[in-house]
């Protein structure tokens, strides 16, 4: 019913994973498995809805504290997740980074510590440094259950009057962890036992695999909580900017928007993210998960790809994201060599693990948010480039 396996050729389109690859890896015309974005079109009753209002053809200032954007956050919350949200604690922002930002700015100083699992997505380290914040990391464990936190470890780092806010990202990236809601449990009373408030970053909450069910913060927490996601992940919609989330407290409500609106002039919204979402929420669901067996496929087939060439990595599909990452540390391959002949030689870009700090040595995370045909050329390039180092 829908085409996930067509190529749709993205070059000119200003595209940061095409266009500008060059800029983080140093070469052109590279084959990108790089940001987190996709390479599939759109739902098409988000384009459908989007060509209906272009047809309008008056595009004045907006507002985004309306009946049809807040409903379809309702429902799709009441769909996916059996969570009933007030419409009154939705808030607005153009992306989760800056609404994360927003807030670590809002609940806390400078100099505090933010904790974060780590690895970690790179752009958390900016926004943490970037606001003269320090990262407090927690790192995870990997188990033959998969990643774990080490509970006890993060109580000593979140006892630490220092360390203000805990900055969760659920579903984790990049490692795929899902959290179960008894680890959330755990760390929101942990984060209230100790004062710390709690950003979750939930942009990848629509890709969740098999068995694995996302647990919304909002169904857990204590204290001051903030949740922000969008569907610019799961509807690949990022550029046409627009994010959302919910703040458990009033007045830590009202201080966000008036920053959004009255210290940074934010008070009208993207009018196509607007309606990118309203009609994703209220009629995307059968494209989304046709959307989510294609990408499951695509990571089975990494799995069985990878496995075949080198055994001893036994590498299983992530519990969620289209992202893969990629442990290569039972291969003793040198993280920067891989990088060299990937780039040179294979002519692929795959985002290396120390990417997203210390604890992403010796891996690699690899997109596979596009069509099958495009994931076979970079997983034997990276086939490839392994075995030229070995």
């Amino acid at each position: 019913m829908f085409d996930f396996s067509t190529v749709v050729d993205r070059h000119g389109t200003w595209c940061t994973q095409w266009d500008y690859v060059a800029d983080r890896f140093g070469a052109p015309d590279l084959l990108p498995f790089t940001i987190s974005d996709m390479d599939f079109a759109t739902a098409p009753c988000v384009l459908d809805a989007l060509t209906q209002r272009l047809a309008h053809g008056v595009f004045g200032y907006s507002r985004w504290k309306n009946d049809e954007f807040l409903g379809a956050i309702r429902h799709w919350f009441s769909r996916r997740f059996n969570s009933v949200i007030d419409a009154e604690s939705v808030v607005y922002g153009p992306s989760v980074i800056y609404m994360v930002s927003e807030m670590i700015r809002q609940w806390s100083s400078p100099g505090d510590g933010v904790v974060v699992h780590t690895p970690a997505y790179d752009a958390f380290f900016n926004a943490i440094e970037g606001n003269q914040r320090r990262v407090a990391a927690v790192p995870l464990h990997q188990t033959p259950e998969g990643w774990m936190c080490d509970m006890d470890a993060l109580e000593r780092v979140l006892s630490d009057a220092q360390n203000t806010v805990l900055l969760l990202c659920s579903p984790h990236n990049p490692t795929g962890k899902v959290w179960t809601r008894d680890e959330l449990s755990a760390m929101a009373a942990l984060c209230e036992k100790h004062g710390v408030r709690v950003i979750s970053d939930e942009i990848h909450m629509d890709m969740v695999w098999g068995a694995h069910r996302h647990t919304p913060w909002c169904e857990v927490a204590r204290g001051d909580w903030a949740l922000f996601t969008s569907g610019s992940k799961s509807f690949n919609i990022p550029a046409l900017t627009g994010a959302w989330g919910l703040i458990g407290a009033a007045d830590a409500r009202s201080d966000y928007l008036h920053a959004l609106k009255g210290r940074d002039g934010l008070s009208s919204p993207s009018v196509p993210a607007l309606v990118a979402h309203i009609a994703a929420y209220q009629q995307g669901e059968p494209w989304l998960d046709a959307l989510r067996d294609y990408l499951q496929e695509n990571m089975r087939y990494i799995a069985t790809a990878l496995n075949h060439a080198f055994p001893e990595l036994r590498w299983q599909p992530p519990q969620s994201t289209y992202l893969a990452w990629i442990d290569l540390r039972p291969l003793n391959i040198d993280d920067r060599l891989l990088q060299k002949v990937l780039i040179e030689q294979q002519k692929v870009a795959i985002m290396p693990g120390y990417t997203y700090g210390e604890e992403g040595n010796g891996f690699v995370r690899l997109n596979a948010g596009c069509p099958r045909s495009k994931l076979e050329r970079g997983v034997q390039g990276l086939i490839n480039a392994i075995h030229a180092l070995r």
